[in-house]
């Protein structure tokens, strides 16, 4: 499917990987997500007896010594190991020998809203406690942001671009616009790109708590995230990643790679209103989408599903739906909505990659995850939203949102390749 400037190369996904509260293997995390399971829990990596909020996302199987060695693993910041991880899922997908190609075209791009808050967490109770001098020499390498890009990099000798971008819950989809960009004009030829997040933390779950972003359902946490739902009370907080393989059509062609989708358009704009709350009427999420749809070269009646930014909060979820309204007009109500947040919780920086990997899966089965927990309408959220049932449609065409504190907006546009 070509629909951009033909001044401009085309860019296609050809790897995929996960780490989720629902597996960290592709298909299993897909066959889990489109049956309408839950991964939302009590916490069990956390002591929570004094917290308001006593379950999220999180993942007390993850075991990064399936790709790393146990040594280096203690190295590493769980958020880095959630894209190590995942990215080599996606590497090892797309079946790329770098020996082949030219290195110096190959990058990374990662977002991250946070990136390593549990060690930064560790090491200043080692220095309360202990004193300066027993802080970690490895602090610093395994707190930053960049370090997930950084390790990927030296993991796969990738010299091109390697950066990471920090835009709160926009962070992965702003890195995959950067990475389609790249590709787009020649800078590079194959890129590492998604998001990572790991802010369950003691810090993490306090802070969100404390500024009551979160569901308090303790009793009842499975039904706890439910977008667009009327009694929606806060968001479910999450963590893991979400790495793809974006390549140039041409690149990949040669070395006979499967393609599962085509990068049409990038859209990315800010509120500038609220440091936390978004625009009442979503007038930057609904400029992000608009400008996306002009960057792929197609109009609104093309898109066919909508994975939206749909964290369950009030504000939020009201927010995005006007904007859905303002941009489709007549094809809003004949869209496909879901938010897959309902079954993962919310994992901020990561959660635009996590969601990117679910619409390559929609585009090549033509299955779209419903929105689970979705029980009572919500008058002013009146757009269909796939409830509680995956369905099997003709998707052609598909919008990915992220919208993050700080009034970042950003969405992706994908298609089937042909």
């Amino acid at each position: 499917m070509q629909t951009q400037s033909n001044n401009l190369r085309r860019v296609v996904i050809t790897g995929v990987g996960v780490v989720t509260p629902l597996g960290s293997e592709v298909e299993s995390f897909w066959t889990r997500l489109t049956a309408g399971e839950s991964g939302i829990h009590d916490l069990t990596m956390l002591d929570t007896e004094r917290y308001k909020v006593h379950f999220g996302g999180d993942i007390p199987e993850f075991d990064v010594t399936e790709v790393v060695d146990p040594h280096e693993a203690k190295r590493l910041d769980r958020f880095t190991q959630f894209a190590v991880h995942a990215g080599a899922q996606a590497i090892k997908d797309c079946g790329i020998d770098f020996t082949t190609v030219d290195r110096h075209k190959c990058g990374v791009v990662l977002g991250s809203g946070i990136g390593g808050l549990g060690e930064i967490e560790v090491q200043i109770e080692r220095m309360l406690t202990k004193g300066p001098e027993r802080v970690s020499p490895f602090t610093v390498p395994k707190m930053m942001v960049n370090a997930a890009g950084g390790n990927l990099s030296i993991t796969y000798g990738l010299q091109g671009p390697n950066y990471a971008v920090a835009t709160a819950c926009a962070s992965a989809t702003n890195a995959m616009g950067d990475a389609m960009r790249s590709i787009r004009l020649g800078e590079t030829d194959f890129m590492l790109t998604g998001g990572t997040e790991a802010a369950i933390t003691n810090m993490g779950l306090a802070a969100f708590q404390n500024m009551k972003a979160l569901s308090t359902r303790n009793d009842d946490p499975k039904s706890a995230s439910r977008p667009f739902d009327a009694d929606r009370d806060g968001f479910v907080l999450g963590e893991g990643g979400g790495v793809l393989v974006f390549e140039e059509l041409e690149h990949a062609k040669a070395r006979g790679a499967k393609i599962y989708a085509e990068v049409l358009g990038y859209g990315t704009t800010s509120d500038a209103g609220h440091i936390t709350a978004p625009d009442p009427e979503g007038k930057g999420a609904a400029r992000a989408m608009q400008a996306a749809i002009e960057d792929a070269g197609i109009d609104t009646t093309s898109i066919d599903y909508i994975n939206a930014h749909g964290t369950s909060t009030p504000l939020g979820d009201k927010a995005e739906t006007r904007a859905i309204k303002n941009v489709f007009g007549d094809h809003a109500p004949k869209l496909a909505i879901s938010s897959t947040k309902g079954a993962l919780g919310h994992s901020l920086g990561a959660s635009g990659g996590i969601e990117a990997v679910i619409l390559c899966k929609t585009l090549q089965t033509g299955l779209i995850a419903p929105t689970i927990n979705y029980d009572t309408p919500d008058p002013e959220c009146d757009l269909d939203y796939v409830p509680n049932e995956a369905r099997q449609a003709n998707v052609k065409i598909a919008m990915s949102n992220s919208f993050g504190f700080g009034g970042h907006n950003a969405c992706v546009v994908f298609g089937q390749y042909s």
